[in-house]
């Protein structure tokens, strides 16, 4: 068949190089921010490397299944700290996790609307308070309250747990751990609020047809949906609590041992960095401490490597589901 113009219909207009400079410009610009992003990562592992080449020659792989730190004599070990991260970071998750997703979903699914924004409100402002504020209220408020009452109360009802025995301190593992809980709270919260609003109404209309309950369709129709997005704010929330400082270094004891217990007084990456960085004398301690936060980075990857790996794992789950 052939196209027959007629003299009114209008000249097909061809793309010029002219025309596409937006789209190239805008390829190239996002292109080029992508590969900054990278960049800066690889950045601040070179130089994390480079200050700690000393430390790593000494050392070796020793470094990381060693539970000796003694500046005295130039030893070294970075297993109490890695420790204490993991540990109180998974703490953190345990509490934080559960809370913010029934936080998120009492928003979006069951809070009346005069209610909503004064509960965000309040959210948003604790997502903005400093990290140095929750260490002093930790400090001066929470540190006591959980010794005098909450601990003995754990140890008088699961002292038969390993996790629940020996000496009450106050500052320790569980109360760094609950610290960071509440830091990442608003981050998972927020972000499990908007996964959820991001739900299609018809996912809920179809439920409501086949004649679901309310808390039916939160979790049928709801929460199955939703599911890969609340496992990426867990995520976030992760990420922030393996990096937390100042907080963490208030109230978690700063001592470098490895215990089952909660309740005895603990150490982590960031706060022996945040502790130790000034009183640094020999170059193999200042190493040490370089390796410590090159040790950081790495788990901060690792996490999300696997992150990424899970989020991969569910989406082929529902995908075979689906079909």
């Amino acid at each position: 068949m052939r196209t027959v113009t007629t003299p009114d219909s209008p000249a097909p207009v061809k793309p010029t190089s002219v025309s596409r400079w937006p789209d190239r410009s805008f390829h190239w610009l996002a292109l080029l921010a992508a590969l900054t992003l990278v960049g800066l990562i690889v950045l601040v592992g070179w130089e994390l490397y480079r200050g700690s080449r000393l430390s790593i020659h000494q050392f070796g792989p020793r470094f990381l299944v060693s539970s000796q730190w003694d500046p005295v004599s130039d030893v070294y070990g970075a297993l109490p700290f890695i420790f204490g991260t993991l540990v109180s970071s998974l703490i953190a998750l345990v509490i934080a996790v559960p809370l913010g997703v029934a936080t998120a979903l009492f928003l979006t699914e069951m809070a009346p609307v005069r209610l909503r924004q004064p509960i965000i409100t309040v959210i948003e402002l604790l997502a903005a308070v400093p990290s140095v504020i929750f260490g002093l209220w930790g400090i001066f408020v929470l540190v006591p309250w959980l010794r005098d009452h909450f601990f003995r109360w754990l140890k008088d009802s699961l002292g038969f747990l390993p996790l629940f025995t020996g000496p009450i301190y106050g500052p320790s593992m569980l109360a760094g751990g609950i610290i960071v809980a509440i830091m990442i709270l608003p981050i998972v919260t927020s972000v499990s609020r908007e996964i959820l609003r991001s739900v299609p109404n018809l996912q809920r209309e179809a439920a409501y047809a086949l004649g679901a309950t309310h808390w039916e369709v939160i979790r049928i129709a709801v929460i199955s949906y939703a599911r890969r997005g609340i496992f990426g704010a867990a995520v976030l929330g992760l990420g922030r609590a393996l990096g937390e400082t100042m907080a963490v270094t208030m109230v978690i004891g700063n001592r470098p041992e490895i215990s089952a217990s909660l309740f005895a007084p603990g150490y982590t990456l960031a706060s022996v960095v945040a502790n130790e960085f000034t009183e640094a004398t020999s170059d193999l301690y200042l190493n040490a401490l370089f390796e410590l936060g090159l040790v950081l980075l790495a788990i901060t990857i690792l996490v999300n490597a696997v992150a990424q790996l899970m989020l991969r794992s569910l989406a082929g789950g529902a995908g075979a589901k689906a079909h």
